[in-house]
């Protein structure tokens, strides 16, 4: 079974950081990309940033400077360090693993609040 288990979420000043961990187990795959998403309420999910098993990332260009995710693939985490974070960064954020070659799947974890103080 697929198993997703999210931490580091809590509440940080404007300006302040925090680190996101994710670790990914029952995942019979090794080519897949991990990432976070996060969703404000009221507003539609989007992706924060990915990696690929490969090592390539993307950023949405709300967090490009701010924010770094890492993986180990050896043991199916990743990392996202957020720094000068703001208010307007406060949502809740998932881990999500998707593969996008046959076959393919998506997965969600549960979901770590983050919020930023002004």
């Amino acid at each position: 079974q697929v198993q997703l288990v999210e931490s580091g979420g809590g509440l940080v000043q404007a300006g302040g950081s925090l680190r996101l961990s994710c670790l990914a187990s029952g995942i019979p795959y090794t080519n897949f990309v991990m990432g976070w998403y996060r969703q404000a309420p009221g507003k539609q999910r989007e992706l924060v940033a990915s990696v690929t098993s490969g090592g390539t990332t993307r950023y949405a260009d709300s967090v490009e400077d701010r924010f770094t995710i890492s993986r180990d693939n050896r043991k199916n985490t990743i990392s996202m360090e957020m720094n000068s974070l703001k208010s307007e960064d406060t949502a809740v954020y998932y881990c999500n693993v998707r593969r996008t070659v046959t076959p393919t799947f998506v997965y969600w974890g549960q979901g770590t609040q983050v919020t930023v103080s002004s």
